[in-house]
């Protein structure tokens, strides 16, 4: 989108050039925002969509003179996308500097044969030196006073103590780590903290790495906060243009917030991408307002928050049971053989084969984790050929990996086949889990514990198994089992 600078109202201002018809007008850059006109009349949906984003404009059901109308008055505010810096460029959505992910192309928007555009967020909308970000600099939004907290439970000794902790910073600045074994219900512990920051008029935001932790967490929270105006962002989100005090989001789609919430849940803060990524923890501090608090939930912090929780410098809440005050399930080491030549003649290994046999005729379901997708394909065509039960396969870039965990949940799927997506947040009873090839490197001391975290979470079927079939020992595997029995341990299990 190229702008003009002309004169308006006898003040100079920069528009569209799609909504001047005077070819001899220069292109200029972005400029400042127009003082508040408080007697415009603006559109309180513009207001709701755009309030604590930042958005282009081909994401706005608006018209661009729409938008304009409102920059003029004051109430919108245009950005650029790409800034130049002393080393080369910056996203102003993203906050990518890494060279290698910038590119340039002809474009026809702006007529420069050289465009440079970020290729780090290009799945969100393509941000480039011609795109101005959109966002709201009028009025706040007003959220409904009525945010009482609908739910009958009971949270355990460990819990309530956590919930209160975070209960307490409601209302100032600072960070807190929840560290919590799997299965600890992590999710009620938030419930009471929430209700206070709601009624204090606070924006909540919940962010997770996956989407099908989004998928989970919604509904369970709209259930137990019917009067509050909630909504779940992800990749092909319906709701991400529904105004909501309390928002739950993958990491990804926080690249379009900007200083919007005042409280910040990161959950699973120790998970790839968001341990890995930088434009990720720069999109959460992005996010948030300059006062704001941090809550960290994790079963397996880093190295460097453990430090921090020891040196005093971050608080911690430590739930070291589950909820239902039975043990995590220590994981059996399983001797699979040279795994990788049986698969690629087209065998599968005896041990395992024997454990499927058996766990087609317990009739429970299990979910299998495997190291990549190439070996998911070739496991999940060997196992249908070996039993005559429900199997069926699901990893990252399946298309129809919502429904398939649907599915699954609905007992209508008894084996599920899966790379380590699923390895967090997903709750199904009555499952048992197995990896295969545990001793590849894909499956870290952190993978394997909240792999073996998914089963046994149910107080009725607390006693889920947990095999590791593996060619040798990892280090990992050593340290995940090692990990387990500790929390156990101190638990007095």
């Amino acid at each position: 989108m190229r702008f003009v600078s002309l004169f308006l109202n006898n003040r100079l201002t920069i528009t569209p050039e799609t909504l001047v018809n005077d070819s001899s007008l220069k292109t200029v850059p972005f400029s400042e925002l127009p003082p508040l006109n408080p007697t415009f009349q603006y559109d309180e949906k513009l207001q709701q969509i755009l309030y604590g984003k930042q958005l282009l404009f081909d994401e706005l059901p608006f018209t661009v003179d729409q938008i304009q109308l409102h920059y003029e008055n004051g109430y919108v505010k245009y950005s650029p996308g790409i800034c130049k810096t002393s080393n080369g460029y910056l996203c102003s959505r993203c906050g990518n500097e890494k060279s290698r992910l910038f590119a340039m192309f002809s474009c026809f928007r702006c007529k420069n044969d050289n465009c440079v555009y970020c290729r780090n967020c290009i799945m969100m909308g393509r941000v480039s030196e011609c795109t101005p970000l959109i966002s709201w600099s009028g009025p706040e939004v007003r959220w409904p006073d009525e945010n009482n907290l609908f739910w009958n439970g009971e949270l355990s000794i460990g819990q309530q103590l956590a919930s209160q902790k975070f209960a307490d910073n409601i209302g100032s600045d600072g960070e807190l780590l929840i560290w919590a074994v799997c299965g600890a219900g992590k999710t009620e512990v938030l419930f009471k903290g929430i209700e206070k920051a709601l009624n204090l008029g606070l924006h909540v935001c919940i962010a997770t790495p996956r989407t099908d932790v989004v998928l989970e967490l919604a509904p369970r929270l709209k259930a137990v906060f019917p009067n509050t105006k909630v909504a779940s962002y992800y990749g092909g989100s319906e709701e991400r243009e529904t105004p909501a005090q309390l928002v739950i989001s993958t990491m990804h789609q926080l690249y379009r917030f900007k200083q919007a919430f005042n409280i910040m849940i990161v959950d699973e803060v120790d998970a790839f991408p968001y341990s890995y990524d930088k434009t990720l923890q720069h999109a959460v501090s992005h996010a948030v307002t300059p006062k704001h608090f941090l809550l960290y939930l994790s079963a397996t912090p880093s190295r460097t928050m453990k430090k921090a929780t020891q040196k005093g410098t971050l608080q911690c809440g430590k739930i070291p049971k589950r909820f239902h005050g039975f043990p995590l399930p220590v994981p059996k080491m399983v001797w699979g053989g040279e795994w990788k030549k049986r698969l690629e003649r087209g065998k599968l290994p005896a041990p395992f084969l024997k454990w499927l046999k058996a766990q087609v005729e317990s009739g429970r379901r299990a979910m299998i984790f495997v190291s990549s997708v190439s070996v998911l394909e070739k496991l999940t065509e060997l196992i249908r050929k070996e039993v005559d039960v429900s199997v069926d396969s699901v990893h990252a870039e399946d298309p129809f990996r919502k429904e398939k965990v649907i599915q699954f949940r609905n007992q209508d799927t008894q084996l599920l086949v899966t790379t380590t997506i699923l390895e967090r947040g997903v709750t199904v009873p009555y499952l048992d889990v197995a990896v295969f090839g545990a001793d590849h490197d894909v499956f870290t001391e952190s993978a394997l514990v909240q792999i073996a975290g998914r089963a046994g979470r149910s107080k009725d079927d607390h006693n889920g198994k947990v095999l590791l079939f593996h060619y040798g020992k990892s280090l990992s595997m050593i340290q995940a089992l090692n990990h387990i029995k500790s929390m156990n341990k101190e638990a007095g299990l």
